[in-house]
């Protein structure tokens, strides 16, 4: 079966002298894996369009029982300069995808995450500056898109609250043990992004590893709530911008 629709680049790995393998989260899809021939050389028509975060229209055949799909014609959808120029661009966007990359199956269609994803890259791509809060808000947000959702049981900012990993409560008591205490800052920051006051989370004043500890937190959640989570391989360029 011919299949004509949009793909999202998550990872690209060389294959053989002249070939490129991509994992690609598809609109028709979900996420699979396409060949590229001949990519790698200088004359071909998809030489220099294949990388981490590029928003392409493809065409590839497709066949449900086959491992490796295999890609006839692509064009740039979304492609931006900046993902390769700025470091801290890049960090936030390899970390939300490889989160992407987990949370989304192999050959099933995900039209909420894929939308999400879409309009992330776009805004990402474009905005003016980068603030290393965006990639805590991306999990919170994609727990909300996944159906694993954080919930407020705050009647008033208080000055610390505790992050629940069982239920995904964020209240004033401690559950269980499997219960983090939350700083005033992670606290707000939690609050305004659950509320969908994305724009106040860049005016939480986080302080040495808060950041950190917070994505780390949220990190368990994903790996308590999602079979086969694991530790992102792109943490450590990330991490980077926490220190």
């Amino acid at each position: 079966m011919i299949v004509h629709t949009k793909a999202i680049i998550l990872r690209v790995v060389d294959y053989q002298e002249s070939s490129k393998i991509l994992t690609a989260f598809t609109a028709e899809h979900g996420k699979i894996a396409l060949i590229a021939k001949g990519a790698k050389k200088p004359k071909s028509k998809l030489s220099g369009i294949l990388e981490i975060g590029v928003i392409l229209d493809v065409v590839y055949y497709y066949k449900a029982s086959r491992g490796v799909q295999t890609l006839t014609e692509a064009s740039i959808d979304y492609s931006t300069p900046k993902f390769r120029e700025d470091f801290e661009r890049a960090s936030v966007l390899y970390a939300s995808l490889e989160l992407i990359g987990q949370l989304v199956h192999e050959h099933e269609v995900n039209t909420p995450v894929f939308d999400f994803a879409i309009k992330f890259i776009q805004w990402l791509g474009e905005a003016e500056e980068t603030y290393p809060q965006v990639f805590a808000y991306v999990q919170v947000r994609l727990a909300e898109i996944t159906g694993i959702g954080l919930v407020s049981a705050l009647q008033k900012m208080p000055a610390y609250a505790f992050l629940n990993i069982s239920s995904g409560n964020i209240s004033e008591n401690s559950e269980d043990d499997l219960s983090y205490k939350l700083t005033k800052n992670q606290t707000e920051f939690l609050v305004f992004a659950m509320s969908g006051r994305s724009k106040n989370i860049f005016q939480v004043p986080f302080e040495n590893a808060e950041l950190k500890q917070l994505v780390h937190h949220l990190d368990v959640y994903f790996t308590y709530h999602i079979d086969g989570y694991k530790e992102r391989r792109s943490d450590s360029i990330f991490e980077q911008m926490l220190r």
